[in-house]
């Protein structure tokens, strides 16, 4: 509550009280629970929604949850799979996020269908006891937080009623680990002609929406190889492979992983070095985690939003604001003509000699900030799809 009745002095002082605000947002969602701080790890990448300065801030968030008990482990894996799976356990999980938490383990022969025989070592996803009603319990309060906010006038700006709506549907696909298992599957048949992309592979028949066993990968975060300044000439691939990744989910396939924040992505070191692929001897291989979430486009969005990247890569502010405007079938913005006039001028300056070193992304970044200040909706899944393209234009 402290955040929401200071969020109008904030924004009206600025300076000194609008960073010890946003602070006071960060350290309130640090500590109110797990739903709280997946709101704030969505809401960073909806520049549409909110300012640039909270996204910016919200992207540190982290997810680390308290593990919960080993022996809540064991009856997940007892309840969906019965007894004698893994001759092998780690008790102390490796990771623990907001929805689950992960082990390494090692299955008894013959229990992996389709895997290769004799020792092996899997991850096993198992969620957190409860945790759908944990997250249930916290949007009653978001929503009436959110409802609240909309009776006070210095608070509209915040948007909160519209983004927890959103954001109940980006939530709830995370809790069932089977769907998770599907999209994995489904991702690995759609590249699975690709040498420089891979994803996890789940180990049927061990799937169930509680607990989910894949094959585990090694890797770095690529973030450890974009923030190398040294690095241009592995940047300049990894990106290469994040774009074409990007470009046939959207345009082939119409399955996008919507959640390929660099945390999720890790560059694969099993078999290359740096030192060769920065020798051109070889390519680096990208793998995808995390697929839980995923967008699909109808046909009339895909076509708008490829007219979208035309227009902004040809500097046409007029095509690239009449394209925003139709990213939603619900479009309610109060002056559309503002918009695209604003769009223009805009445009007009990126086009100039004095603005030549702009690059796309920055464009981008930019029609989103407009896009935010003239209340233009964009449904989620298309703006997912243009935050991934800006996150992989960084690179």
């Amino acid at each position: 509550m402290p955040a929401i009745l200071t969020a109008p002095f904030a924004s009206m002082f600025g300076g000194y009280f609008w960073r010890a605000w946003l602070q006071l947002v960060y350290h309130t969602l640090e500590f109110a629970g797990a739903a709280f701080i997946k709101w704030g790890q969505w809401a960073a990448t909806r520049p549409d929604l909110f300012l640039k300065d909270l996204c910016a801030k919200l992207e540190k968030l982290h997810s680390n949850a308290p593990a919960h008990k080993f022996s809540f482990t064991m009856k997940s894996i007892e309840r969906g799979f019965g007894n004698e799976i893994f001759m092998d356990f780690e008790e102390k999980p490796v990771a623990s996020g907001s929805i689950a938490q992960v082990y390494k383990a090692a299955p008894q022969d013959g229990v992996a269908f389709g895997r290769q025989k004799g020792p092996m070592t899997v991850a096993v996803k198992v969620r957190h006891p409860g945790v759908t009603d944990v997250i249930r319990r916290d949007f009653i309060i978001m929503n009436w937080i959110a409802n609240l906010s909309t009776l006070v006038p210095g608070l509209r700006w915040l948007r909160l009623d519209e983004s927890v709506r959103q954001f109940a549907a980006f939530m709830f696909t995370q809790v069932d680990l089977a769907r998770e298992a599907t999209h994995l599957s489904r991702f690995s048949y759609n590249f699975r002609s690709w040498r420089d992309v891979s994803f996890p592979r789940p180990v049927y028949p061990l799937v169930h929406p509680a607990v989910l066993v894949e094959s585990v990968e090694q890797g770095e975060s690529v973030s450890n190889y974009i923030e190398l300044s040294d690095n241009n000439q592995v940047s300049r691939k990894l990106a290469y492979i994040g774009t074409n990744t990007i470009l046939k989910m959207l345009l082939v396939d119409n399955f996008i992983h919507a959640d390929m924040h660099p945390g999720n992505i890790l560059v694969c070191t099993k078999k290359e070095t740096e030192k060769k692929i920065r020798q051109k001897k070889s390519r680096p291989q990208l793998v995808f985690l995390d697929v839980g979430l995923t967008a699909e486009l109808s046909q009339k969005d895909r076509g708008n939003l490829l007219e979208f990247f035309k227009a902004v890569v040809l500097r046409d502010g007029r095509k690239s604001a009449q394209c925003a405007l139709g990213f939603s079938s619900k479009q309610s913005c109060p002056n559309p003509y503002a918009f695209i006039k604003q769009q223009e001028t805009s445009f007009k300056f990126w086009g100039s000699k004095e603005a030549k070193v702009i690059h796309p992304g920055e464009c981008m970044q930019d029609v989103l900030e407009q896009v935010r200040i003239h209340r233009v909706n964009i449904d989620g899944d298309v703006c997912t799809v243009m935050v991934t393209m800006m996150v992989l234009e960084g690179w």
